[in-house]
C-alpha cells in the first residue's frame, strides 16, 4: 500500500513539475511577446519621430536656401523687361545689340573677342547701344559657380559704372570651360584690379555677399523661357542675326547693317558674301531640354 502511495506520489510530482515547466515556458512566450511589442512600439515612435526630425530640417534648409536667395537686386541702371539688362552705349544710338552671354562661356568669348572693337567703335559714335543679358548655362552643364559669381561680379560693377571695362576683362581673362575659376571671389577681385577705380570696399562687399546672385537668377530663367538656342545670342534690333550659318555674320557686316539703320535705310542684311569670315564663324554654347546637356559645344 505504502509503495503505490510512494509511486503515486511520485508521479503526481513528476506531473507537477512538467506542468510547473510548461507554465513557466508559456510565461516566457507572454513576456517575450510583450517584449517584441514594446521593442517594435518603440522603433515605430523613433522612426516617426525621426521622420519628424528630418522632415523639420528639410523644411528649414529649404527655409535657409530661400532666405540666402534674397530678394532679386537689379543693378544700378538695369533696364528692358524686369530689368534684367545692362545697357552700355550712349543715348539716342537708333540701333540695340542684345546679347545673352556667360562669363564661362568658349564661344561667348569668340564673339567678344572677334566684335568688341567693331562694337565699342559704333558705341563711340552714338550709333549702337548694347543690351548685355547675363546668364548661367556653364554652371548648369560643367557644374560650379563661376557662370553665376562671375556674373553677379559684373552687376556689382555696372553698380560702380564700371561694368563694361569690367565685362571685357572678364572674358579677356577667361579660363577654360572646366575650370570654375569665377567661382572663387579672390579671382574676380583680382581682376577687378585691372580696371582703374573699381576695386572699392564697397565691390568687394558686393561681391562677397552675392548682392545680385537672385537678379542674375532670374535673368537666367527669362533666357530658358525664352527658348533661345545656346549662348551667344546675338540679335540686333531685335532680328537674331548671329546664328543663321548660311549667312555668317562678321564685324563688317555688322557695321553695315548698324550704319544703314542710322541713315535710315532700315538696316538691310547685306548680301551674301561667298566666304564666310573666320571672325565670323565661332560655335556657341548650346542649350539643351535634356537634363545636364546645357551649355554643351553646338555649331
Amino acid at each position: 500500500m505504502s509503495e503505490k502511495n510512494d509511486g503515486a506520489n511520485r508521479d503526481a510530482t513528476k506531473r507537477s513539475a512538467r506542468e510547473r515547466l510548461q507554465e513557466e515556458r508559456e510565461r516566457e512566450k507572454s513576456r517575450e511577446k510583450r517584449r517584441r511589442t514594446l521593442l517594435v512600439a518603440a522603433a515605430v515612435v523613433g522612426v516617426l519621430g525621426l521622420a519628424a526630425v528630418v522632415g523639420l530640417i528639410a523644411a528649414n534648409a529649404g527655409k535657409d536656401d530661400a532666405d540666402k536667395a534674397g530678394p532679386v537686386v537689379a543693378p544700378s541702371g538695369a533696364t528692358g523687361k524686369d530689368a534684367l539688362a545692362i545697357r552700355t552705349g550712349k543715348d539716342g544710338a537708333k540701333s540695340t545689340l542684345t546679347v545673352w552671354e556667360d562669363f564661362r562661356c568658349p564661344a561667348c568669348k569668340a564673339f567678344e573677342d572677334n566684335y568688341r572693337a567693331t562694337v565699342h567703335e559704333l558705341e563711340a559714335k552714338g550709333l549702337l547701344n548694347v543690351d548685355y543679358h547675363l546668364v548661367t548655362l556653364i554652371d548648369g552643364n560643367m557644374g560650379g559657380s563661376g557662370s553665376l559669381k562671375g556674373a553677379n561680379a559684373a552687376a556689382c560693377a555696372q553698380d560702380a559704372g564700371k561694368f563694361a571695362e569690367y565685362h571685357d576683362v572678364l572674358f579677356q581673362n577667361q579660363p577654360q570651360e572646366t575650370d570654375d575659376a569665377y567661382g572663387k571671389n579672390a579671382k574676380l577681385l583680382e581682376l577687378a584690379g585691372k580696371v582703374p577705380g573699381l576695386d572699392t570696399p564697397e565691390f568687394r562687399a558686393c561681391v562677397e555677399e552675392g548682392k545680385h546672385n537672385s537678379w542674375v537668377a532670374k535673368s537666367f530663367a527669362a533666357f530658358s523661357a525664352g527658348k533661345f538656342k545656346g549662348t551667344p545670342t546675338v540679335q540686333l534690333n531685335g532680328k537674331d542675326i548671329f546664328a543663321d550659318q548660311a549667312n555668317p555674320l562678321t564685324p563688317q557686316k555688322l557695321k553695315e547693317q548698324v550704319e544703314a539703320a542710322a541713315k535710315g535705310s532700315g538696316g538691310a542684311t547685306p548680301k551674301r558674301s561667298g566666304k564666310p569670315s573666320p571672325s565670323g564663324s565661332a560655335s556657341a554654347s548650346a542649350a539643351s531640354s535634356a537634363p545636364g546637356a546645357r551649355g554643351a559645344a553646338g555649331h
